[in-house]
Parts: C-alpha cells; structure tokens; sequence
C-alpha cells in the first residue's frame, strides 16, 4: 500500500472515531429546548459562527434541497460556501459542505480535535451544574462553525436540526431567514398546531434580517408576520412578492421560468423532480436575491442558469437503479408524502408504481400511507437500520388499515424487500413499465443509497 492509500486509510478511520464520538452523546432525535451550552461552546472557541454571514433556513419540508439549490446559487455567483445539513444518508461528511464537496475525511478529523477539548470543558460546566451534557447536535453544530471558519468561507447556509427558536444552529445570526412550507411534523417537540410549529420556526428570524417564505397555510403566515414585525424585519412570501411562472417535464428534471423580487429567469434547467422543487428552486433564488443585492437588484440571469443547473439533492426523487425503475425519496411525513405522489403522477409514466415503505417511531404512518395511496398500487413494508425503525409488521397493520391487505406486503429483510418491489413492479399490465419509490424515512433512503454505492450495487 503506498504512503498516500496508508494516510487516506488512517483518515478514514479517524472519520469513523468521529462518528462514534459524537454517537456516544445523547442522539439528534432527543434534542435539548436550549442554546446556552451551544453559545457557550461557541465562545470558547472564539465564536466562529460570526466569522462569515449567514442564510439560515427552516421549514418542515423542503428544507435541504432549497438549502443545496442557495448554496450552489451563492457558489456559482464566486462565492466560496459553507453548507450545513441534517441528517446525512450514508457518511456524516455529507452534513458539513465546503465550497461544494462534503468536508475531507482528515479535515473532519483535524477540525473535530481541535474542538473536542473545549465540548468537555463545557460538558465538564453543565455536569457540575446539573445539565446534561452537549448532545450529538450541539457538538456538531460547533463543530461545523470551527470548520467553515478554518476553510474559511464567504458565506454559510445553515439548515436547522430541528424546529428554529433552540435549535442549535440559532446561535448564528442569519442576515437571511428562509422558512420552507410549515406543516405538522414532530409535534411532541414542537407543538400541536401548525401556528405553534412556525412560532418556533420563526424564532430564527433575527433583528433587521431579510425573511424569504414559501407559500404557507395563514395560521403559519401569520406567525411569520408577526415575526418580521417584532424584529423590524422584512418579509417577501412566495406567489405575492415573487414565485413560479411556468415549469415543463424537461430529461433529467423540469424546465422552469421564475420570478424574482427584482428580476426574471426564464427557461433554467432545474435538475430535480416535481412541482414542490420548482418552488424550492423560486424561494432559493429570492434567498440570494435577498443576500446579494438586499432584494432590489436582479442576479445574472446566466449564474441562476448555472447554479440551479449544478444544484443536487440526494435521497430526493433520486433514480438509483434501472431496469425497473427504483427512486429513493426522503418523505417522511403526510406533505412530503403528498409531493412525492404529485411527482410520481406528474414526471413519470410507470405502469404502476409499488413502494417500499419504512417509518420511524413517531410519525403519521398512516398519513403518509394515505398521501400515496393514489398514486402506489402497492406497498412493500420493511424497516431501516435505525433503532427507531418501527417493526414491519407494525407498520404492515397500519397500512392495511388504510389500503386494505391485498395491497400490503411484509419483507423484514431491505433486500428482500427491494427484490419484491421489482418483482411486483414488472408484472404491470400495458406497454409502459412498472416503478418502484422507497421512501418513509430518512434512515431508509440512506440504507438503499449505501446498498446502490456497495460493491454489489442493487443488482
């Protein structure tokens, strides 16, 4: 093995240290309603947070594509970028961006030493005051901050973990606040109603910052307002102050025109699936509209073109195999589930549709079986690796209660699973070809990614 496989073999398991360092502390599915151990590890490490400006983006759905289409809108305009994300699909690099490629495995590791001595010296503070230690978010999340301002960048866009108001990215100050549709979705956390879920939202909405919100239902609109008034902020909502005007299946995604705040964008490539990510692709562009220029000069029309023309998405409405047809898609609650059968209607032709199906504890299984059931002849259920994977016969007696038993498989094993999705798939009456979604969770979409990116791919 030559010197630079050996080093490349040493990073690699550093990365791996990494990931159980941060996995010994308590999971990102429990967060902690506070930022006083997150701002307190931020200045021991001489708050990095404030070292560039920063687009901060919430929401409950949409809210990583919208953040991948900013950030590569804000590189093609020659910017140097940061990007944090969450969760990751198959390797925790992909969370922390820098200018465009997913943090190096020995920066990882370098960046993730210089940090760790400041997190024990603040978990050291909250034991002696009777807190719990930083959880596996806030020691991310600083450090991630400490690894944009070591690469250094121009700008971060921020995704938040969870909600907005004690999510710990909110120890930045966003210049820009981006808030994505509002709808029901983690409501033991963040509330019962939709006005409390964007209450906590739009707690990310700093003083004199630029809001940037998609089209929202008026009990969450309202809250935003109410937001931006109190900070003394400004507000642009999608369809009234800019939007969509024209999208067309296009090869590979969808030929959209869009209207800015303060200009025009016809014809741009946008290499995604569904009508949702032509509207994620207008927020991300009134977002840099609002950065670049204050929301009162037009971008480059070109830079837009090339910048939603790079822009990716993994784990959403992605084809990982062919023959037949397998895309993963990350919906995880009824909107998503919504969007994806919107999609599937929409951009593809599939004789039929079957889904491999995988929920996590918690969420409205039978909200997001209901929201395909149109558009899905039938489901495959089966679980993730993931703790919080709900048991597949579990899931399989939910579903039936929506779509009936004739409609309901149960695999345990993802392989199986996959093997009967194309089986069924291919048995589709007619000329045109059977298809098969894999959605439900997260945890899901990233075990078929690892599985597609294997050795043995998913053949």
């Amino acid at each position: 093995m030559s010197d630079h496989d050996q080093q490349e073999a040493r990073d690699a398991e550093g990365a791996r240290r990494v990931l159980d360092e941060l996995l010994a502390r308590v999971g990102e599915q429990a967060p902690r309603p506070r930022l006083e151990p997150t701002r307190r590890a931020v200045e021991l490490l001489g708050d990095p947070q404030r070292a560039y400006p920063v687009v901060h983006v919430t929401g409950t759905n949409g809210k990583t594509s919208t953040s991948r289409m900013i950030e590569s809108l804000l590189r093609a305009h020659g910017l140097r970028t940061g990007l944090l994300t969450s969760p990751h699909l198959v390797r925790i690099n992909e969370r922390i961006v820098v200018d465009g490629e997913p943090i190096s495995d020995a920066d990882l590791v370098a960046n993730w030493d210089d940090v760790q001595p400041y997190l024990r010296m603040v978990d050291v503070e909250l034991e002696a005051a009777g807190e719990p230690a930083l959880t596996f978010f806030e020691a991310l999340t600083a450090l991630a901050f400490a690894s944009f301002a070591d690469a250094p960048v121009d700008v971060v866009v921020l995704e938040v973990g969870m909600g907005g108001e004690w999510d710990s990215t909110n120890v930045a100050d966003g210049q820009v606040a981006v808030i994505t549709p509002v709808a029901l979705d983690h409501q033991d956390r963040l509330g019962d109603t939709i006005a409390e879920i964007a209450r906590t939202k739009s707690g990310i909405v700093k003083p004199d910052a630029s809001v940037v919100s998609a089209v929202q239902v008026p009990e969450a609109l309202a809250e935003l307002r109410r937001a931006a008034e109190l900070t003394e902020s400004t507000l642009v909502v999608e369809d009234e102050a800019f939007g969509v005007l024209s999208s067309t299946v296009a090869v590979g995604g969808q030929l959209v025109s869009l209207r800015g705040i303060a200009g025009r964008y016809d014809d741009l490539l946008l290499p995604f699936f569904g009508r949702h990510q032509a509207q994620n692709a207008a927020v991300a562009v009134a977002a840099v509209e609002s950065f670049i220029g204050g929301g009162s000069q037009p971008l480059d029309p070109e830079l837009v073109a090339d910048g939603l023309a790079a822009a990716t998405s993994p784990g959403r409405l992605q084809i990982v195999a062919n023959e037949p047809t397998i895309l993963v898609d990350a919906a995880h609650n009824p909107h998503g589930a919504r969007s994806l059968a919107a999609a599937l209607d929409e951009y593809f032709s599939f004789g039929q549709v079957v889904a491999v199906l995988g929920v996590v504890e918690g969420k409205d299984a039978a909200g997001i079986v209901r929201a395909l059931a149109g558009s899905v002849r039938q489901f495959v259920v089966t679980a993730s690796d993931s703790e919080r994977a709900l048991a597949p016969d579990d899931l399989a007696a939910v579903a039936v209660g929506v779509v009936g038993a004739d409609r309901v498989v149960v695999e345990t094993d993802l392989r199986a699973a996959l093997a009967t999705a194309r089986d069924l798939a291919e048995e589709t009456e007619g000329d045109e070809p059977g298809g098969v979604v894999v959605t439900g969770s997260i945890t899901l979409v990233g075990d078929v990614l690892a599985l597609a990116e294997g050795d043995g791919g998913l053949a």
